[in-house]
């Protein structure tokens, strides 16, 4: 089987195509500042040479008859994948779904904030909407598949989800840092996102002795996200470190050298951070709402992360028992090992992935659309009234501060 995989969330296509066994699967991502490069061999991923969707499409049109089926991660991949004319399956992962683009007044899923997120208009809405409902097939996780279902009622849960073992698991070498004591890493982002104000005020009512090391890294969606946020800063605990940003490659080396990983606090699901470290074999702390257990198997499972509660009480209590009991430490990590094991081991995740791959060339033959003359024509056109609407209007003063002037110019000709 030949996919096509077009955009990428936290490394999860990437981690499809690199154990892929019975599929070849070729990523081709969005540009990325850091890369200069339009393919990297090292990290096996094409990217797009332009910002621009006509240009995109135009790309995927050139390539599409390679290959037998699309993946798509991401609304802008979707995007991409629709006005190309191609067959897809939309793979949701983090709050794509939770705040889709075609709900207006869309309120942040993972937050408490009362403000929406900045609507789009009526036209870039019901473009989106088509977008959603073209897709061949939804696909979602736990968490992401309780926001999933309610737009789409036959969408299928996938509960496995990738950790890329060759980055993480416990005979990584750590990396060569003093570690003066006890030492809690926390590699998410600040915000009420994921809890961090829960986990400040546990921090004050702690009595051991112990250093947390914070990544520097946030996301400001709206003015009240933003307020939140400098106000966390403000108020950083004593025994907090705010150190800078990690690089993928070098965050299983990170994961070893901690003594306990701080992960999430806020939504109950368990993401990447948590699997990537309990498969390292460090204990992790995470609030797990078990009203939402894993399904492995047909098997209803509740993670065995701790705590249940996001009492910050609960929470100082717990975070003194890890640092004191090594005894207690060791059986979190045999316990969370064995769960995340099961769950994701990636020589068992793709066999999900393949089978579903299967099942869909075989009801869809053909990578195309069966679309009319009058429909590929309309797609054409809708994408330029897209480029002009979402790309050269919404998007064009926030890209060129992120690529700078020069740069947006150059990926815009």
């Amino acid at each position: 089987m030949k996919i096509l995989a077009i955009g990428d969330t936290a490394d999860n296509n990437h981690t499809l195509k690199k154990f892929a066994k019975k599929s070849e699967i070729h990523l081709i991502d969005f540009p990325k500042k850091e890369i200069t490069k339009t393919s990297n061999v090292q990290t096996g991923r094409e990217y797009f040479d332009s910002l621009l969707i006509s240009k995109q499409v135009k790309k995927i049109k050139e390539i599409k008859d390679n290959y037998d089926l699309c993946i798509v991660l991401s609304w802008a991949a979707a995007r991409v994948a629709y006005l190309s004319g191609i067959n897809y399956i939309m793979y949701f992962v983090g709050s794509d779904i939770g705040n889709p683009p075609f709900v207006k007044n869309n309120i942040p899923i993972d937050t408490d904030f009362k403000k929406p997120l900045p609507n789009l208009n009526w036209v870039e809405r019901s473009f989106y909407r088509k977008v959603f409902d073209t897709a061949i097939a939804h696909v979602a996780s736990n968490f992401q598949f309780l926001f999933l279902k309610k737009y789409k009622p036959n969408a299928i849960r996938l509960d496995r989800i990738f950790v890329d073992t060759t980055l993480f698991n416990d005979k990584i070498k750590p990396i060569n840092r003093p570690k003066k004591k006890f030492t809690f890493l926390m590699l998410g982002r600040i915000g009420k996102a994921k809890g961090v104000d829960i986990i400040w005020e546990a921090l004050k009512l702690c009595k051991t002795d112990f250093e947390v090391l914070q990544v520097e890294w946030f996301m400001q969606r709206t003015e009240e996200e933003k307020k939140d946020n400098e106000i966390l800063i403000k108020n950083i605990p004593k025994q907090v470190k705010i150190i800078p940003l990690i690089k993928r490659e070098e965050l299983g080396r990170y994961i070893v050298w901690a003594d306990a990983i701080m992960g999430q606090m806020y939504a109950g699901g368990t993401g990447a951070v948590e699997r990537d470290s309990a498969f390292c074999k460090k204990v992790v702390i995470h609030y797990v709402d078990t009203s939402k257990p894993s399904l492995i198997d047909g098997n209803e499972i509740i993670p065995p992360f701790e705590p249940k509660s996001k009492d910050p009480r609960v929470i100082a209590e717990l975070i003194d028992k890890i640092v004191t009991s090594k005894e207690y430490r060791e059986k979190l990590i045999q316990e969370q090992y064995d769960y995340i094991k099961k769950l994701s081991d990636p020589d068992v995740v793709i066999k999900d992935w393949e089978n579903l791959f299967e099942k869909m060339i075989k009801k869809y033959p053909s990578i195309n659309r069966n679309d009319s003359n009058f429909s590929l024509k309309f797609q054409n056109i809708l994408s330029n009234l897209v480029e002009n609407l979402i790309y050269k209007r919404t998007m064009r003063e926030k890209n060129i501060q992120a690529w700078g002037k020069e740069n947006y110019e150059l990926l815009t000709k």
